[in-house]
C-alpha cells in the first residue's frame, strides 16, 4: 500500500505457525468478516458496526505497541497524512461495506471487494507514472470489468439487483487504491515503522467515526449476543489481528506470495454467506466472480524478466494489491481487505 519501512522478518523460533497456516487463517478472517458486518448490522446501525470495529481493531494494534514499546509517529504532517490515510482507507470503506449489507448479500459485498485489484491498476495507470501498462494487464482489466459486469447481470438489466446497495459495496473498493496510492505518495520514506503507524492510522479512524456516530445514530436500546460478538471479531480478527497477520507474511514470504489472499477471500465470503446465512446465489455470481478474479491476476502479473520493485514497504510496484475489510493500513498495502 505505501512506501513506508517493512518489517523484518521475525526469527524461526518465533514463528510459531507455518506461513500456510497463517495465510490460510488470514483468508479465512478476511472471508469471514463480510459475514460479521452482515450479522451486525442486523442489530446495530453501519456507523456503530464500523465503529466498534475500530475501537476492537486499534486496541489489538495497541497491545502489540505496547508488547514491542513501540512509539507513535511524531510530525505534524505525518498525522496530517495518516488522518487522510485513516480516512481512505479505514473509516470510509469500512463504513460503506456496512452500509452495502444493509441491502445486499455478503457474499456479494464480498467479491466486490476483489474488484479493488483493478480500480488500483485504472488508478495506478494515471497517478503512478513509474507504472506503465502491459497488454497483459490491460487485458486483465478489461476482463475483471467483464466479470464485474457478469457479477450484476447487466444484460438482465440489473433486475432484482439493489443498484445502491452494490454501489456503495464498489464505491468502498475503489476507496482503498485510492488510499494506497495518497500514502504511497505522502508517507514514502517515512522512518516510523509499520506498527506504529499503523496503530497512529487506526486511531485516527477510530476518532473520526467516534464524531460521526452519535451524529447520526442513537444509543443502541439492547445489545443482542450475537450482533455484539460479530463486531467484536470484525475488530479482534478480521481488523486487528488481519494485519498483524498480514505484515509478518510480507515481512517472511515477500508480498507477491502475500497478496494471494485476496483470490481466497471472495470465495471464503460466499461460501460463508450461503453455508451459515442462507443467501442465494445465480449461476453469474460466482461466474463472474471467477472472471473478475482471473481479470485481477492478471493486472498483477509482470514480466519474467523485470525483477519485482519493492518499496520500503514490502509491496511491488503495481498501484493494487490484497485486502481487503480489508482490509487498510499504513505500512504495507492490504489486500481486497475489508
Amino acid at each position: 500500500m505505501s512506501s513506508v519501512p517493512s518489517p523484518s522478518a521475525p526469527s524461526p523460533a518465533r514463528r510459531v505457525l507455518d506461513w500456510r497456516l497463517r495465510f490460510g487463517l488470514l483468508s479465512l478472517v478476511w472471508g469471514f468478516s463480510f459475514l460479521f458486518m452482515k450479522v451486525g448490522t442486523e442489530s446495530f446501525a453501519p456507523f456503530q458496526v464500523t465503529l466498534g470495529r475500530l475501537v476492537f481493531g486499534t486496541a489489538v494494534v495497541a497491545a502489540a505497541m505496547a508488547v514491542k514499546r513501540e512509539r507513535l509517529p511524531r510530525g505534524t504532517w505525518t498525522w496530517v497524512h495518516l488522518t487522510v490515510a485513516g480516512f481512505l482507507l479505514n473509516a470510509l470503506p469500512f463504513s460503506l461495506f456496512a452500509f452495502s449489507e444493509l441491502t445486499i448479500p455478503s457474499s456479494l459485498a464480498g467479491i466486490c471487494n476483489a474488484t479493488s485489484p483493478l480500480w488500483g491498476m485504472a488508478l495506478s495507470l494515471v497517478a503512478l507514472s513509474e507504472d506503465r501498462p502491459t497488454r497483459r494487464r490491460v487485458a486483465g482489466l478489461g476482463i475483471g470489468f467483464l466479470g464485474v459486469l457478469t457479477v450484476l447481470g447487466v444484460w438482465q438489466g440489473f433486475h432484482g439487483l439493489d443498484v445502491t446497495g452494490t454501489a456503495l459495496a464498489l464505491l468502498a473498493s475503489l476507496s482503498y487504491p485510492v488510499g494506497w496510492i495518497y500514502v504511497r505518495r505522502t508517507l514514502a520514506g517515512s522512518s516510523h515503522s509499520h506498527l506504529s503507524l499503523t496503530g497512529a492510522q487506526l486511531g485516527l479512524a477510530t476518532l473520526q467515526l467516534a464524531v460521526v456516530t452519535p451524529l447520526f445514530t442513537s444509543v443502541p436500546t439492547s445489545f443482542p449476543m450475537l450482533p455484539l460478538l460479530a463486531v467484536a471479531a470484525l475488530g479482534v480478527l478480521g481488523t486487528g489481528l488481519a494485519f498483524l497477520i498480514q505484515y509478518d507474511l510480507v515481512a517472511e514470504v515477500g508480498p507477491t506470495t502475500a497478496q494471494m489472499v485476496t483470490y481466497f477471500t471472495p470465495v471464503i465470503a460466499t461460501a460463508a454467506g450461503v453455508a451459515l446465512l442462507g443467501e442465494s446465489l445465480s449461476w453469474s455470481t460466482p461466474v463472474g466472480a471467477a472472471v473478475v478474479l482471473a481479470g485481477a491476476a492478471l493486472t498483477q502479473s509482470r514480466p519474467r524478466t523485470d525483477r519485482p520493485r519493492t518499496d520500503r514497504s514490502g509491496t511491488d510496484g503495481g498501484g493494487a494489491t490484497p485486502a481487503s475489510e480489508t482490509r487498510g493500513a499504513a505500512g504495507v498495502r492490504p489486500g481486497s481487505r475489508v
